[in-house]
C-alpha cells in the first residue's frame, strides 16, 4: 500500500481555535515525553513512553502504521488561519484496521493534560470519523468501534458526544486489556 500522508482540519468554533490533525514526526518525541508525564494519560493508555528513546520508538511505530495503512495516527495541534500549525501537541487520534473492503475499524484518542476541557478530543474524533467514513465507506466501511476502560467516564462522554453509542461491556483480557471496557460503535449514515 502507498504511504498515506494526511492533514485533516477541524474548523474553529466561537470558543476554540481550529485544529490540525497531522502525522506524528520524530521532532515530536521530546514533547511527547512531557505529555506522558501526566499520570492520568499513563493510566488510560497502553503506551510505555517514559524517555526520549521510548517516545522516538512510539513515533516510529505510528509512522510504520501509516506506511502500511494499518494504523493511521495523527498528532492534534492548533491550526492558524493559514493552515499551518501553532503551539503544543494537544492530543492524538488514531484509525486502526481501516483497509479497503473492511466493514469495521477502530478509533482511539487521548488528550494532553493542558488541553483537557477545551473540546479537543470530540472535535478531533468527529473529524477523524467523518474522514474515515468518507474515505473508506465506498469500499465497505460501515462501522467504527471505540473501546475504553469502564472507569473512564471522560472517554465515555467524548464517545457519546460524537455519536458513538455504548453497545456493550467487554471483559478484561490481560495483558492487552487489563480492565473491563466499554465498547462504543457508530454506524455510517447512508
Amino acid at each position: 500500500m502507498d504511504k498515506i500522508v494526511l492533514r485533516l482540519e477541524a474548523a474553529a468554533t466561537p470558543t476554540a481555535p481550529a485544529l490540525l490533525l497531522r502525522p506524528w514526526r520524530p521532532a515530536d518525541s521530546g514533547e511527547l515525553v512531557e505529555v506522558y508525564r501526566d499520570a492520568a494519560l499513563r493510566r488510560w493508555t497502553g503506551a510505555a513512553v517514559h524517555d526520549e528513546a521510548s517516545a522516538a520508538q512510539w513515533v516510529r511505530d505510528q509512522q510504520q502504521g501509516g506506511e502500511t495503512g494499518s494504523r493511521l495516527a495523527f498528532a492534534v495541534v492548533e491550526s492558524r488561519a493559514d493552515g499551518e500549525e501553532e503551539g503544543r501537541i494537544l492530543g492524538h487520534v488514531v484509525l486502526k484496521g481501516a483497509v479497503p473492503g473492511a466493514a469495521s475499524a477502530e478509533v482511539g484518542y487521548w488528550t494532553a493534560a493542558h488541553a483537557r476541557g477545551r473540546d479537543v478530543a470530540p472535535r478531533a474524533l468527529r473529524t477523524l470519523t467523518d474522514w474515515a467514513f468518507a474515505s473508506f465507506g465506498v469500499g465497505g466501511l460501515t462501522r467504527l468501534e471505540l473501546l475504553h476502560q469502564v472507569d473512564n467516564p471522560a472517554s465515555c462522554r467524548v464517545a457519546q458526544k460524537c455519536g458513538y453509542e455504548l453497545t456493550g461491556v467487554l471483559a478484561a483480557d490481560p495483558p492487552a486489556h487489563s480492565a473491563d471496557g466499554h465498547l462504543h460503535a457508530r454506524e455510517r449514515a447512508l
